[in-house]
């Protein structure tokens, strides 16, 4: 993982768990004097309970920071993974807004730390259960093969990054699918049943995709746009290579996404 975007995320979740901490010390000083009328021990129970619940996630985040900077799985990476989709990136979009961090790099420190948590838990797969799963926009803007029926449909013309992939397909003999859209995409998972996913997409659709698809684990890859968005983007190969390399054999570790 990049050490900016490393520290982006790490100094985001620290934060989002200072105003949470904040917020909750309000909400039971505020009606505190309330509390104490309804009954004398209502404080007290209040306070363990919220106390209960800081320390909770303070320490889900501590162990999710030892995780990210060791790179090993501490423990229970599955569960730390749903605390960071489930609860604590929706808060860090809005945090992040607040100060001054693009939602597109806090979109790409999501991915990073995903990918992270999902490579400290899952060191191999069976290829028959590995998904590859690519948007449309990869394939050359006017080429007349139909790849998302059949993406072995393709000529291998070059023209395009779809020729690569459906060759480290074959490779690693996994599967490897081409959609449109968020429809299609869960259309293709649900009839291919993986055990893992190696997704290729923009910021915006890997997040949800990634959102969309827990528990199930994605490594995600975001795509090259050189000419724009959804229009003849790019992969690196070598990272989709590196991702398969590492589930199938075990020898190498998937390389973070960039953007």
């Amino acid at each position: 993982m990049s050490e900016p975007k490393k520290r982006i995320f790490i100094g985001l979740i620290v934060f989002t768990v200072f105003l949470i901490t904040a917020v909750t010390v309000a909400l039971y000083l505020v009606p505190y004097v309330g509390l104490k009328n309804i009954h004398r021990h209502a404080p007290a129970a209040v306070c363990i309970t919220m106390g209960g619940m800081i320390g909770a996630l303070s320490l889900g985040v501590g162990l999710l920071v030892v995780t990210i900077l060791r790179g090993k799985e501490i423990f229970g990476a599955t569960k730390l993974r749903g605390i960071v989709i489930e609860i604590l990136f929706p808060i860090m979009i809005v945090v992040g807004k607040l100060v001054g961090i693009s939602k597109d790099k806090v979109q790409q420190s999501f991915v990073e730390v995903n990918n992270l948590l999902v490579q400290a838990k899952w060191h191999s797969a069976r290829p028959e259960r590995i998904l590859l799963l690519m948007p449309h926009c990869l394939q050359f803007s006017d080429c007349d093969i139909k790849i998302t029926s059949d993406v072995y449909k393709c000529k291998s013309c070059g023209k395009c990054r779809i020729k690569d992939l459906v060759e480290l397909a074959h490779k690693y003999n996994v599967h490897l699918s081409v959609a449109t859209g968020g429809t299609l995409a869960r259309r293709r998972v649900a009839e291919a049943k993986p055990q893992i996913i190696i997704a290729v997409a923009c910021e915006r659709d890997l997040t949800s995709g990634i959102q969309d698809a827990y528990p199930l684990p994605v490594i995600g890859i975001i795509n090259d746009r050189p000419f724009g968005p959804c229009f003849n983007t790019s992969v690196d190969i070598t990272k989709v290579a590196e991702a398969l390399a590492h589930l199938v054999g075990g020898s190498k570790s998937p390389s973070p996404a960039v953007g």
